[in-house]
């Protein structure tokens, strides 16, 4: 006879995740909603988002909590490893988002952001047998192979390839991001500005990759020069 308990275990708990979801939307509707109605009725019929952000699709990045904003704010494109393919390379999803986002939407910016313990730059590091059955993955990887490229050529140890993968990734997307005509448009004429970030999870903080100077920096830095370039 076969052994049906771990299949039931899974089924149970499947059940309890999506009666855990619904639970919340039920919060949302009776106890969210109600306080925050003229808001969502602004945004019923339009949007005027300020900010394109585009990350990995892992559980534990949220844009709008980490950036404390409200919904309408950010247009989000999540995926493995917050990738970008160059223009013309793989022409989908993440290419459709960005144009409608720069073209349609008129977003003042573009972040970029990475995070620590990034299950894709670990797949980067590991190879193809990391990913060994997800051909998908694997191809879609490819976008970041150039990341891998750069961080072999330091001789780091174990302990620090991953980070440095995360890091060299979001300076390869930006690159990437640079290449479609809508965002170098904006670009040139001075009406959209990109950013590059890394968030780390375990203690709740961003460093912001200045690109004149090729390194990250902390947020305090990134705020001061920031305000010094508004300020002129």
């Amino acid at each position: 006879m076969p052994d049906n308990t771990h299949s039931h275990e899974h089924s149970e708990s499947c059940g309890c995740d999506l009666l855990h979801l619904l639970d919340g939307v039920d919060e949302f509707s009776h106890n969210v909603f109600p306080g925050n109605k003229e808001l969502f009725r602004s945004l019923a019929h339009s949007q005027a988002p300020h900010t394109l952000f585009i990350t990995c699709a892992d559980s534990r990045v949220s844009p709008e909590m980490i950036t404390q904003v409200r919904p309408g704010e950010l247009f989000v494109c999540r995926n493995i490893g917050n990738i970008v393919p160059a223009y013309g390379e793989m022409l989908g999803g993440v290419s459709a988002v960005v144009e409608f986002a720069v073209l349609a939407l008129n977003v003042r910016q573009i972040v970029l952001c990475g995070h620590t313990d990034c299950g894709a730059m670990k797949g980067l590091a590991l190879g193809a047998e990391a990913t060994a059955g997800m051909p998908t993955v694997q191809a879609w990887l490819r976008n970041a192979e150039a990341a891998r490229s750069v961080v072999q050529t330091r001789g780091l140890d174990e302990n620090q390839i991953v980070q440095a993968l995360v890091e060299e990734n979001v300076r390869l997307q930006l690159t990437h991001l640079r290449t479609h005509p809508a965002v170098a448009a904006r670009v040139a004429q001075g009406q959209l500005e990109l950013q590059g970030w890394v968030y780390d999870i375990g203690h709740g903080t961003i460093s912001v990759f200045d690109d004149t100077h090729g390194r990250f920096e902390s947020l305090g830095e990134a705020r001061a020069r920031l305000r010094k370039d508004t300020t002129g």
